[in-house]
């Protein structure tokens, strides 16, 4: 991932990280000192081409880019992208930042190792996807208003159904109240399970959902352990913590 005051310095930089999954952040004032040694190629936007011209006339970093007049890069490489390369070799990116609109679905899966029965091993992949879901939504700051339950057979058949919440939700107990209702109108006999898929429908973001104080000083103390597991899974990552069925093969 790379960070920087424009699009181009930050698509520079996500380009240089060292390792991946690395993160390299570049300061507003850093920005041309940083940009100024880095090979002419390097550039965001700079193709293999036009770096192959910059190169034959003796421009092979971003400083000397920077150095040369822009009427000349545009001679170089013609009006537009000379004008561009001229301009981001300088730092120069007004193009705003436009955060993308987070998707309307969320969808989890679980693969069984070998064609799986309905019983204990079934509820608790389905209680693991529904653990899995929920974090994500919370961590998106989305709530669901309905749920997809998708389950695959051996032999590729499948069925699926959805139904709505009560009221929109990223809540482990409102999305397994209604995971599991989904669960029992398939009303499975011996069909042989490969796959399970829960997916989120209708996401909204959650300031957009009504809130009310409940009664329940039960499901109040479970949302408040919701948030704490949720602090744990962000600190020490997300399988640290969850319901003990998700955990029974462990040790």
């Amino acid at each position: 991932m790379g960070i920087g005051p424009s699009i181009t310095i930050a698509a520079t930089a996500s380009a240089q990280v060292p390792q991946p999954g690395g993160v390299l952040a570049v300061a507003p004032e850093e920005a041309a000192g940083w940009l100024r040694p880095l090979p002419v190629e390097a550039l965001h936007s700079i193709g293999p081409r036009q770096a192959a011209v910059l190169r034959d006339y003796g421009i092979h970093c971003v400083g000397l880019l920077a150095a040369v007049p822009p009427a000349t890069v545009q001679r170089l490489l013609g009006g537009k992208a000379g004008r561009l390369a001229a301009d981001r070799a300088r730092g120069i990116d007004p193009r705003p930042v436009v955060p993308r609109a987070l998707p309307a679905t969320a969808s989890v899966r679980y693969h069984f190792d070998q064609h799986t029965l309905d019983g204990a091993e079934v509820r608790a992949a389905l209680l693991r996807l529904v653990v899995e879901l929920g974090t994500r939504l919370r961590g998106r700051g989305q709530v669901a208003r309905a749920l997809t339950l998708t389950l695959q057979f051996a032999g590729g058949g499948r069925w699926e159904k959805t139904r709505r919440l009560a009221a929109p939700s990223g809540h482990e107990d409102d999305l397994r109240q209604l995971a599991y209702q989904l669960m029992d109108a398939a009303a499975l006999q011996r069909g042989r399970l490969t796959a399970l898929v829960l997916k989120g429908e209708d996401l909204i973001d959650a300031d957009q959902a009504a809130w009310q104080l409940s009664l329940d000083d039960a499901r109040e103390a479970r949302l408040a352990a919701e948030s704490a597991v949720d602090r744990v899974r962000d600190k020490f990552g997300p399988q640290v913590i969850g319901p003990a069925a998700v955990f029974r093969r462990a040790s």
